[in-house]
């Protein structure tokens, strides 16, 4: 029999493990082997809501499905919808706690960007997720979730690409974000294309070797939003910890091309220096750059450079012989920056009288 706590969810353990987890159970209740093939289709390859939707299995299996492994939601408490087509979401947890997933369209693409923690430490200057503070860490349904929810709207959305761009740092959640890299990619999960998968990163050193060190073809991105130390240590506390030259020492490792996200800020990181500086970084790792504009409304205090300035800042960057992408803002209209959605709905919610401990 299988050793998997009943508090676990199927959805928590990568394809393998749930389907020996199931394996134990089909065979400890009699059942014929084929069927854990069956109910593990019904996991991620072609998911059900609960198990009473799995009409290609017996209504007792059904039952028994339900009473052992029932199926993990993430709830809908928010969803918002651009004129450019960007979708919003805000995934309310079973423990009341709750994270924001972005679908992007473009062309063919659906890009998911998804969140990894509740809340993030890490402060970043620039990002509404950091001025809520950490609230934990995600398990591995509630990360792949998010792209498992939009496979049960109608129509269903299958994301072409996922990003690790939302709520959170995924390299201090490892462990989980292992698990749901596996879960997200295996043909035996949703099977979204290594080479389509991309974990961003501040640069957590530890986090980075580990990942590094799957075969698997994932993307690295590194949030990089300044090309020298003493120009990233204010946007950016983390340069305190890990050094951005022992994050490229890191980055080192990967044996396909990493990009640099750079969030261009007024008087901050767009001077013709730090163009500069950011090109002879890049070319020396062979790094393409992203260049992001500053969200509005995401950092108060903070004033986007204007976009005649970011195309001249990507200009010089061509120029020096680097791939630089301008990324256009998406979602404008619905409080897209990551974070900026749960900060709205939490204003809005009345406030509880604290409960004293």
């Amino acid at each position: 029999m299988a050793t998997v706590p009943p508090s676990v969810s199927l959805l928590d353990l990568a394809p393998p493990e749930a389907a020996r987890a199931l394996a134990d159970w089909v065979a400890a209740e009699g059942l014929p082997l084929y069927r854990v093939g069956q109910i593990a289709a019904r996991l991620w390859q072609r998911p059900v809501g609960a198990w009473d939707e799995a009409t290609d299995l017996p209504n007792a299996l059904r039952e028994k499905l339900s009473a052992r492994w029932p199926i993990a939601r993430l709830t809908l408490a928010t969803r918002q919808v651009s004129q450019d087509g960007t979708r919003k979401y805000l995934w309310r947890l079973a423990d009341g706690e709750s994270v924001e997933s972005v679908l992007i369209p473009s062309g063919s693409r659906r890009t998911l960007c998804i969140s990894s923690q509740a809340g993030c430490a890490l402060g970043c200057v620039f990002c509404a997720t950091g001025m809520m503070g950490f609230r934990r860490n995600l398990t591995p349904f509630e990360i792949a979730g998010q792209a498992r929810e939009l496979l049960l709207e109608s129509p269903p959305e299958k994301p072409t690409n996922i990003v690790f761009m939302g709520m959170g740092e995924p390299l201090l959640n490892w462990d989980s974000v292992d698990v749901a890299l596996t879960i997200l990619n295996s043909p035996e999960g949703l099977g979204v294309g290594a080479r389509h998968i991309t974990v961003s990163t501040v640069g957590i050193i530890p986090g980075m070797r580990k990942l590094a060190e799957r075969p698997e073809q994932f993307r690295l991105a590194i949030s990089l939003h300044a090309a020298n130390p003493a120009r990233r240590l204010p946007l950016m506390p983390i340069e305190k910890k890990y050094k951005l030259a022992d994050v490229l020492e890191a980055a080192a490792a990967f044996r396909k091309r990493i990009t640099f996200e750079y969030v261009l800020i007024a008087g901050r990181n767009d001077s013709e220096s730090d163009a500069a500086e950011l090109a002879s970084l890049a070319r020396r790792m062979g790094a393409m750059v992203n260049l992001l504009p500053l969200h509005p409304g995401g950092a108060p205090g903070l004033t986007p450079t204007p976009p005649a300035r970011i195309r001249e800042f990507a200009e010089q960057l061509r120029v020096r012989g680097v791939e630089a992408v301008v990324r256009r803002s998406r979602g404008l209209d619905i409080s897209a920056a990551c974070g900026q959605l749960k900060v709205e709905v939490e204003r809005k919610r009345p406030q509880q009288p604290a409960i004293p401990e």
